[in-house]
């Protein structure tokens, strides 16, 4: 016999600021604090939610190893001072892992296994590279041409979308300026105000002279990565670095950054126990594959599914976070699916903000919940491409 799906809301969304990696302010940061600074946020603004009432924990991290390992979803959970009966289970889908973990939290609410979740992403990407620590493909990888593009590293495969799809060195670049102008625009106006936890960072430097240790506290509650100074000469001037004869630049690559982001998720019948009130009702979900080759183009197939599963159209969409991984695939993907560039990145996207591989798909989630409310908007969506060849999208509506 059939149950029919309850809804899921999300009550709160936080995140951290998005640090640069290897010199940026979280560079010393470990991602599991980074995590506890989101979830703590997110608790702060459901303060008659009661703690023990949080069934599970899922956290995104695209790279779970070295500091960032050992189930950080779980370690998070208790740092940030849950109690013991909370769980926490660590998901990866690379670049959506964070965005994975609010499908699944919404879904264990949806089928009535749970009543309020925790959804998050972390990720340091100065503390844990890229590609992991200690990289090892699977040697079948390389002996069949259908598979080797699996070990493409993410900029080669933003060259090929760029020449399958025509997206040019001049339109890289100018969508990368526009990225950097929107994120300062929005910064100016205050309009992150609502999605980022201001974090206090401490530095630690030895003395040698004296032998003390020098400390140095700062509060950050910025992303770090907008550059009021860009323009379109400076960009021009940057190299290719994936190809010789290419066009994707690190200008117009999305920034490798540090960062974490949470939301908590609740049933009907927690937001009428716990009198929450709902900044969004989760709408639905797709993953979808692709040619690992072109990746970036995964959201060409997941923005259609999700849509139709949710039973909307693109001009249901009154704001879209489209993780811009490379200016190439992020016009690819405009280009093809027909998204309307006004309603696309409106405070900017990863080129100037920043892409915490497993955090962003939370990151971006909390931009949309907020700015559905503070503009008075219906739908939104987050949607990425995914290394390996995926895509995904999540559609969410204020209420």
């Amino acid at each position: 016999m059939s149950k029919q799906l309850q809804d899921a809301y999300i009550v709160a969304a936080s995140r951290t600021p998005i640090g640069r990696s290897h010199r940026g302010f979280f560079r010393n940061t470990r991602p599991d604090d980074l995590l506890v600074a989101a979830i703590q946020a997110a608790l702060a603004q459901v303060p008659g939610l009661d703690p023990k009432a949080i069934e599970d924990a899922i956290v995104g991290c695209a790279m779970p190893e070295a500091e960032q390992g050992a189930n950080i979803a779980r370690i998070g959970a208790l740092l940030a001072g849950l109690p013991n009966s909370v769980g926490g289970v660590t998901v990866n889908r690379f670049c959506a892992s964070g965005l994975t973990a609010i499908q699944m939290a919404a879904d264990r609410i949806r089928v009535g296994e749970a009543d309020v979740m925790i959804a998050a992403g972390a990720e340091s990407m100065s503390m844990v590279p890229m590609t992991g620590n200690k990289p090892s493909f699977n040697p079948a990888v390389f002996t069949n041409d259908e598979n080797v593009g699996i070990a493409y590293g993410m900029g080669l495969t933003a060259e090929k979308v760029a020449n399958q799809w025509k997206v040019s060195r001049e339109d890289q670049d100018a969508f990368a300026l526009q990225s950097h102008l929107k994120a300062i625009a929005a910064q100016q106006a205050g309009a992150f105000a609502d999605e980022i936890c201001p974090v206090q960072v401490v530095e630690r430097t030895p003395d040698l002279a004296t032998g003390e240790v020098n400390i140095r506290a700062r509060t950050v509650s910025l992303d770090e990565g907008p550059r009021a100074e860009t323009t379109l000469e400076a960009l021009a001037k940057l190299r290719t670095v994936f190809a010789a004869k290419g066009s994707v630049t690190a200008g117009n690559s999305s920034q490798t950054s540090d960062g974490a982001g949470a939301l908590i998720l609740a049933s009907e019948a927690a937001v009428k126990r716990f009198d929450l009130k709902p900044l969004a009702r989760f709408v639905s979900f797709a993953s979808r594959g692709v040619p690992p080759e072109i990746m970036g183009i995964g959201p060409i197939e997941a923005i259609p599914a999700a849509l139709k599963s949710a039973g909307l159209s693109l001009a249901d969409m009154g704001w879209i976070e489209l993780n811009e991984a490379f200016a190439a695939q992020a016009l690819a993907v405009i280009r093809t699916v027909g998204l309307n560039p006004d309603v696309v990145n409106p405070m900017g996207g990863a080129i100037a903000l920043g892409h915490p591989l497993g955090a962003t798909g939370a990151i971006r989630a909390a931009t949309v919940v907020h700015a559905l409310r503070r503009h008075q908007l219906k739908y939104g969506m987050v949607t990425m491409c995914v290394g390996t060849g995926q895509g995904a999208a999540g559609i969410f509506e204020r209420v």
